[in-house]
């Protein structure tokens, strides 16, 4: 799918769907609009809201099933560093993980996408990894960020040294909601990776509160920019608001909701994610033919 987004000036939208009972939202509203998709969950949220990757796997299954979906669909392990949880969701079915060891120094960062890389390649499954670090939106400045951000010439070394499929890049995203209206985002530094990673998709983490012409920026670069933007926190905040403003809960204590007011919830994450696949990463209309899954 990303190598496709990349050639066709778009991006696929990878929704964090965190519940199970969003990943059918989630996935209809890519249905209705035609276009490709990557459902995704991280360790911490595996954590978090009480779930498995098999039950993930399961609920992707089940909505798949019943909408009678023929698009393309990634499932994806996002974040993770742990090699178990890594080997049970690629277990379960999972068409592409992601080893995050952004935080350890380079060469430890290479040794263990390597490790996971070798592990996935033989089993059939593609691997995302992380160079650069990404804060949280809470901590974020608008100076000295950049000793964080991704060096172009180590993300060539890194991925030749690591054969990852897909890099995430740290170019002044955050993870969690902006403080600020549109954060500074290095778009010199980010044509200047995918000038040394013509073949390489490209991803940006961070995609919640974004401004639209922010993320078209970075898709349009010459020679096709990013190819694959993470929206998590969006999705849960439409979820909570169309709940009436509960707070975070597990996924079975959604699922144990009176039914009306779920699917209130549930109604909220599928024109979130209809917002983000139209207008956002610009997706709808290019599922093409048959499925991929």
């Amino acid at each position: 799918m990303l190598p496709e987004a990349q050639r066709g000036g778009y991006a696929v939208a990878a929704l964090s769907a965190r519940y199970r009972a969003c990943v059918r939202p989630a996935l209809q509203a890519a249905v209705d609009l035609h276009s490709p998709v990557i459902l995704e969950i991280s360790q911490r949220e595996l954590g978090w809201f009480g779930l498995t990757p098999q039950d993930f796997r399961m609920a992707l299954d089940e909505a798949v099933r019943d909408l009678g979906a023929d698009i393309p669909i990634g499932l994806h392990l996002d974040h993770s560093w742990d090699f178990p949880v890594i080997a049970s969701a690629i277990e379960a079915g999972f068409s592409s993980v992601m080893i995050d060891a952004s935080a350890q120094p380079f060469e430890e960062n290479v040794r263990q996408t390597r490790e996971v890389v070798d592990y996935a390649h033989a089993r059939g499954v593609s691997v995302e990894a992380e160079l650069g670090k990404l804060t949280t939106t809470d901590q974020m400045e608008t100076d000295g960020d950049e000793a964080l951000y991704t060096v172009p010439e180590e993300a060539l070394t890194f991925v030749q040294q690591t054969g990852c499929d897909v890099l995430a890049v740290s170019i002044g995203t955050a993870h969690g909601v902006y403080a600020v209206k549109n954060p500074k985002i290095d778009f010199e530094r980010l044509a200047a990776i995918r000038a040394l990673l013509p073949q390489t998709p490209l991803v940006l983490h961070g995609g919640s509160g974004l401004p639209p012409e922010t993320v078209h920026r970075a898709i349009a670069l010459p020679g096709g920019g990013v190819s694959k933007m993470n929206v998590a926190t969006d999705l849960e905040r439409a979820l909570l608001a169309g709940l009436g403003g509960l707070e975070r809960m597990t996924s079975a204590e959604l699922d144990a909701l009176d039914p009306a007011r779920r699917a209130r919830g549930l109604e909220a994450v599928y024109r979130e994610a209809c917002d983000k696949i139209e207008h956002f990463v610009r997706s709808a209309g290019h599922a093409g033919g048959a499925a991929e899954r």
